[in-house]
């Protein structure tokens, strides 16, 4: 099999993305994207530093299409409208990237600048839309735990289908992150030391 001509690490991990939403991140493998590229494994290595090299790289694709997802959303929003939009467009996200998604969730290396830069992107953005509640910079990071959280708590049951009941996942998201709205209102002053 001769190498298939157009082949970059862009084309690589973009594959190893739908591989990945196709069938899980478990699933992604350098035979299974070689497979799917048609191509042989060691060619892939041309351009990707092995497994962990594709995953990182996968990472690094994930957190910079969150964002423009999240972002996109929050655009010209402030304040409860602005949360609501991201929530939403954060959940979306989970829903049709499952296996990209899935990829966001390890703590950025250290040392490894685009993933460090591709995390503190996100952060910087939700800080920003938190900024209009006035909670301060500890209460504040805070409160970005708490709403990655509940989103990622959301979308992780609705994933593994633990939302049984006859009831529309979008109004209860809504009514979720109105909920944490209300919660951060409560942070304001509030001192939570021991």
């Amino acid at each position: 099999m001769s190498p298939r001509a157009g082949l970059d690490t862009q084309t690589l991990v973009i594959a190893a993305a739908e591989l990945a939403d196709e069938q899980g991140m478990e699933e992604v493998t350098l035979a299974a994207l070689a497979a799917k590229l048609g191509v042989r494994s060691p060619s892939l290595y041309n351009h990707i530093n092995g497994l962990q090299g594709l995953r990182t790289l996968l990472a690094v694709h994930g957190l910079e299409q969150l964002y423009a997802t999240m972002s996109l959303a929050a655009d010209g929003l402030n304040g409860d409208e602005a949360v609501q939009a991201m929530g939403q467009a954060y959940v979306d996200f989970a829903r049709k990237r499952p296996g990209l998604y899935e990829t966001t969730l390890r703590a950025p290396e250290q040392e490894h600048t685009a993933l460090e830069r591709a995390g503190e992107r996100i952060l910087k953005l939700i800080i920003d839309v938190l900024g209009s509640y006035n909670l301060g910079e500890e209460a504040e990071l805070h409160a970005v735990r708490g709403l990655r959280s509940i989103l990622h708590g959301f979308a992780s049951l609705e994933h593994k289908g633990g939302f049984g009941m006859p009831l529309d996942a979008n109004i209860s998201l809504s009514r979720l992150i109105q909920t944490y709205i209300a919660g951060i209102e409560k942070m304001k002053g509030a001192d939570y030391t021991e």
